[in-house]
């Protein structure tokens, strides 16, 4: 048999760390630093509860489980895939997602403001009766959507049939066919004739030069996801240029649109965008309501 020099979790731990270290992974998918990422992939794979490392760090392991730590490490390291698409699960606040490699990994701002139901903006929670996610992927903020807004029905599109096959396994998880239709569509396209009090999206937004400099982990997902064409507003602008249409006389629009604040303003600044305080500062996240849209 097989002799590694591993025997607990703090062995593996430590190799991990080192070896994604050594390899200048970027980590842009959940963790910050190696050591989360690592404490995250080997407590998931022994199936551990990912809260808890210090109660495990010194248990004596099968053989069995440190190979499958290791081979977690070793693919990890050596195809550069973000942890989630090894794991097969996300997280996005408190909520937990399927993932894989058809869609992208769940990451948004627009996501710390769901629980707060877009104070002061949204001031009756409880009228909403409509919603509209365009570029849903997995359908993470569409889900969180309909939990937040439990009188509403939400509308999650996307283009990407494959997207939407993982958006699906998720409503069905969290049991929300009833309130979450998806609807394979390119942007307005295919979405039902009828007025939105929201129209929220995380749509691709990453500029041309930005896309040539992405890590391989980014590189990983789906580039349809990513691509926001020269200036990164390709799709944001037939977004905005749609949503007048769309929305209730008192309706808002919300946009992500990363780091690319300059140019939106370039784009949409004489409209008056409000940007949205989010943990990473006033330029990730723009509104735009129905009036403004209609000037």
């Amino acid at each position: 048999m097989t002799t590694t020099p591993f025997t607990t979790p703090r062995d593996l731990l430590r190799y991990a760390v080192t070896r994604f270290n050594a390899a200048s992974l970027f980590f842009g998918h959940g963790s910050v630093e190696a050591f989360d990422e690592a404490a995250y992939l080997i407590l998931h794979t022994l199936k551990l509860p990912l809260d808890r490392l210090e109660p495990f760090l010194d248990a004596r392991l099968l053989p069995e489980e440190i190979a499958a730590v290791l081979a977690v490490i070793d693919r990890r390291t050596k195809e550069r895939v973000p942890a989630a698409y090894i794991t097969n699960e996300a997280w996005l606040g408190t909520y937990n997602f399927y993932v894989d490699e058809r869609t992208i990994v769940p990451r948004s701002f627009i996501a710390e403001l769901i629980p707060q139901y877009f104070a002061p903006w949204v001031s009756e929670p409880e009228n909403v009766s409509n919603v509209l996610e365009l570029c849903t992927g997995s359908g993470c903020l569409a889900i969180m959507l309909a939990d937040a807004f439990p009188d509403a029905h939400v509308d999650a599109v996307d283009i990407s049939a494959d997207a939407l096959e993982v958006a699906a396994k998720n409503v069905a998880t969290y049991q929300l066919q009833d309130r979450l239709t998806l609807i394979q569509s390119d942007l307005y396209a295919n979405v039902p004739a009828k007025k939105y009090d929201l129209i929220i999206t995380n749509p691709p937004y990453v500029n041309s030069a930005s896309m040539s400099k992405l890590p391989m982990e980014y590189r990983a997902e789906p580039e349809l996801a990513l691509d926001g064409g020269k200036d990164g507003m390709d799709l944001v602008r037939r977004i905005v240029a749609g949503a007048a249409e769309r929305l209730t006389d008192d309706g808002i629009l919300i946009v992500e649109i990363g780091n690319e604040r300059d140019f939106a303003e370039a784009a949409f600044g004489e409209m008056g965008l409000t940007w949205l305080t989010t943990s990473n500062g006033d330029d990730m996240v723009f509104l735009l309501t129905a009036d403004q849209l209609k000037l």
